[in-house]
């Protein structure tokens, strides 16, 4: 026998105004389902303008180790260490 749904609406906590960061806006919807707040949705027109490409490109594990060691020490990421580099070497 198939159980009967109830019919009374589900309650939900109350939608923010506003976040205070990403990390805070994730944590909400980590735990509260999108679909409980579809009454609340507007839609929206926008562009998507998207120039910025990223290239994954496999590196040996001792290249790697030595550019990481070498961006800690500059205190810069590693993604922009690897860049400074290629820029470096294409010029030469």
């Amino acid at each position: 026998m198939q159980k009967e749904k109830s019919k009374t609406p589900k309650t939900h906590d109350p939608l923010p105004e506003s976040f205070d960061s990403i990390s805070e806006a994730a944590a909400f919807w980590d735990t509260h389902d999108s679909a409980d707040y579809e009454d609340m949705m507007e839609d929206v027109d926008f562009k998507v303008n998207i120039e910025r490409r990223i290239f994954l490109v496999p590196v040996a594990e001792s290249i790697f180790g030595a550019v990481h060691k070498k961006a800690r020490a500059q205190g810069v990421s590693i993604e922009t260490m690897v860049n400074l580099l290629l820029q470096e070497h294409a010029r030469s």
